[in-house]
């Protein structure tokens, strides 16, 4: 193997590692993360200025037998790894979670496949987001195309309230909800966003090509830019005069359609 290709191989293979990873912080959910089987743990970051704790020990004792890099640094240095100076309460960890890639590595992965996705736009929630999370990890779901400005991120709150779940979540992460679409678009995927005044009810709404359907935030709906973009429109009959469900309620009728 030549040189270059040796370089290209790396730096593949740091992407690969990067994009599958989440940095989750906070004493308590970074224990929840370790205790659960399924994750893989990157490296454990730790304040120099910690204290001896009975929870810290365990956390040390499981990062170790993961076989994880634990490093030490100064509170400055560890708020940049967290974002979170307030709540990371020393402590953080990346892990490396198989569900999570960049959209466009999915794309080529199922190109002339049929597919679901669910797109979130400018869902804010962090509840929300993990319930749809939930959700779409235990139903019909391909993937989650959650975009990096716009949305909720991933943090405690959202993993509590996937009970876990994104720790194994096919998740994949894009700048720009737009742009992907369009990528996908371009392929001849299906963008369906949901609409009270839409003809076709999601019951009745069988593709026979590969579709994503679009989560609007939970005051405003599909922003314009996205709304441009679908090529088609379900709604879920009401009852009682019950003009729209929440958001998380209607990602899981979509993934048990």
């Amino acid at each position: 193997m030549t040189k270059e290709c040796s370089d290209s191989q790396a730096y593949l293979d740091k992407k690969k590692l990067f994009d599958s990873m989440l940095t989750v912080y906070g004493r308590k959910p970074v224990l929840e993360a370790l205790q659960d089987i399924s994750t893989r743990i990157h490296r454990l970051h730790l304040a120099d200025s910690n204290k001896s704790a009975e929870i810290m020990d365990e956390i040390i004792a499981l990062a170790k037998a993961k076989g994880a890099e634990i490093l030490y640094h100064n509170r400055q240095a560890l708020s940049r790894i967290s974002k979170n100076s307030s709540q990371d309460q020393g402590v953080a960890a990346d892990l490396m979670c198989r569900g999570f890639q960049t959209y466009d590595i999915f794309l080529q992965k199922k190109a002339g496949e049929k597919f679901t996705l669910l797109a979130l736009d400018g869902i804010s929630n962090p509840q929300n987001l993990g319930m749809i999370i939930r959700s779409a990890c235990a139903g019909n779901i391909d993937g989650i195309l959650l975009p990096q400005y716009g949305s909720a991120q991933i943090d405690p709150l959202v993993i509590k309230a996937s009970a876990g779940t994104v720790f194994r979540a096919p998740i994949l992460r894009c700048n720009s909800l737009a742009a992907a679409l369009k990528d996908f678009k371009a392929q001849g995927t299906l963008i369906c966003s949901l609409s009270s005044h839409a003809k076709s009810e999601l019951k009745e709404f069988k593709p026979q090509q590969a579709c994503i359907y679009v989560l609007g935030n939970e005051t405003d709906g599909v922003s314009k830019e996205v709304a441009q973009l679908c090529n088609e429109q379900v709604r879920i009959a009401m009852n009682n005069g019950v003009e729209s469900l929440n958001v998380a309620v209607t990602a899981a009728l979509i993934a048990f359609r």
